[in-house]
């Protein structure tokens, strides 16, 4: 039965890497960033590699032998199918003119993407300004390490990618949208989505990277996003995730932070069977900012996963991070958020809390804020809470004269307000808020 077993695994990576090569030879215009040799080293870690099980340690809570049980391919793109006006959109058009990049299924979709400016850059690898070519060359060779199975899977497809190039000293004033969406196809289908994003030295950018699929989709997502932050920039960064219940979203986020740099994430994660983020934060000079705001919705049977890590390597690094899970039915949520201080990371400031609020006796949180420390010279905390809906607070809500569902949905809103309220983007907040009021 083991041996069945791990031959499963393997012809299921082998398949993903065949179909990756098929994709790989439809779209060769991105030979000019010398991604062969990155998809060639990819390819021969996917077939070395283990398909991650629960009794691999940073697995253990998440299950995914139900992804081996279905077949992947890699569909069209049905862009003439697609109609924005049937999606709700976290960011409203702006003067006829929207910051947006549409892919479809992993391929760019120009007639549904607008808004691009001469002073920067918003759009796919194959259409970057020569003068930028360099930059994001060296961005994907260094970002492009090969350390998990997952992110491996990612390179080894890769011949386009979402891009966005910020020119030192600039600050854009409208947010950017990044719109990746899953559409049907006659067979489940697989996307693997990658994006990059750059903020030279000086410069500010706000971006929401969103996942959602159109029907009831049966697919598999596996996204890579590698983020630059130069020194003295900042990148204000919301990830939201609200992909169809047959979903199964696996995505990771590097971020590489320069000296004096700011980086916010507001990762929103409310779809997906399954779902699992991971975001890893490399502070690359002193006097860095990190603050990362989660927030995880699950209802159902979900299962929804965050793994995290800020790595301090410099003095005077503060970090903040707040995670909060809303888990109700039998659906179940894990969060493990690891802060590394290195030894020459003295002075560092961290601190790190996981809420979570669990609304039926069979839903379920595994939560483990964890800290590293060999610097003996800093300030750090961690904690996590885990609690239900007060009685009390029930009851003084209904002799106001709200029903119970109403009184409710009034607590989980306020549990969710304190991450809500600090996206920079009032028509994501209103949005998500809705979203959850469905949820219950």
């Amino acid at each position: 039965m083991i041996n069945t077993q791990v031959a499963t695994r393997e012809m299921f990576l082998a398949d993903l890497v065949n179909q990756c090569g098929n994709l790989e030879a439809a779209n060769s215009e991105s030979s000019a960033y010398g991604l062969q040799d990155l998809r060639d080293a990819a390819t021969e870690y996917v077939l070395a590699a283990n398909f991650p099980t629960v009794r691999d340690e940073e697995w253990r809570f998440t299950d995914l032998s139900s992804l081996l049980q279905t077949q992947f391919n890699v569909p069209q793109s049905n862009q003439s199918a697609i109609k924005l006006s049937d999606i709700t959109m976290p960011v409203k058009d702006k003067n006829d003119l929207p910051l947006r990049l549409v892919f479809v299924n992993g391929v760019y979709a120009p007639d549904l993407s607008t808004g691009n400016l001469p002073d920067f850059y918003v759009g796919n690898l194959s259409n970057v300004p020569e003068k930028y070519q360099a930059r994001i060359t060296d961005v994907l060779s260094k970002h492009s390490q090969q350390t998990e199975v997952f992110t491996a899977l990612n390179t080894a497809g890769l011949a386009d990618s979402a891009v966005v190039f910020v020119p030192a000293n600039m600050s854009v004033e409208r947010p950017i949208h990044l719109l990746f969406l899953t559409a049907p196809g006659a067979s489940p289908t697989m996307c693997q989505p990658h994006c990059v994003v750059i903020a030279e030295p000086g410069s500010n950018v706000t971006l929401v990277e969103d996942y959602a699929t159109i029907g009831n989709v049966a697919a598999f997502t596996n996204a890579v996003t590698d983020v630059v932050v130069g020194e003295n920039a900042a990148v204000n960064h919301v990830r939201l995730q609200r992909e169809g219940l047959n979903v199964v979203h696996i995505g990771k986020s590097a971020i590489a932070q320069s000296r004096n740099s700011s980086y916010t994430c507001h990762a929103i994660s409310l779809g997906g069977k399954i779902s699992r983020h991971n975001l890893e934060v490399f502070q690359g000079g002193e006097g860095t900012e990190t603050t990362l705001n989660g927030l995880t919705v699950a209802f159902g049977e979900q299962l929804s996963d965050t793994h995290s890590l800020i790595d301090f390597n410099h003095p005077h690094g503060t970090s903040r991070q707040l995670h909060k899970c809303i888990i109700g039915n039998k659906a179940r949520a894990v969060f493990n958020g690891k802060v590394f201080v290195r030894k020459a990371a003295q002075l560092t400031d961290a601190g790190q809390l996981s809420r979570n609020l669990l609304l039926s006796p069979r839903a379920r949180v595994d939560t483990k804020p964890q800290l590293e420390i060999v610097a003996d010279n800093v300030k750090c905390s961690h904690g996590a809470t885990v609690s239900q809906l007060e009685d009390d607070e029930l009851f003084y809500l209904q002799s106001r004269g709200l029903n119970l569902e109403r009184s409710r949905y009034l607590l989980i809103d306020a549990f969710a307000a304190e991450i809500l309220n600090m996206l920079p983007i009032i028509g994501v907040a209103k949005m998500l808020s809705t979203c959850v009021a469905m949820q219950e």
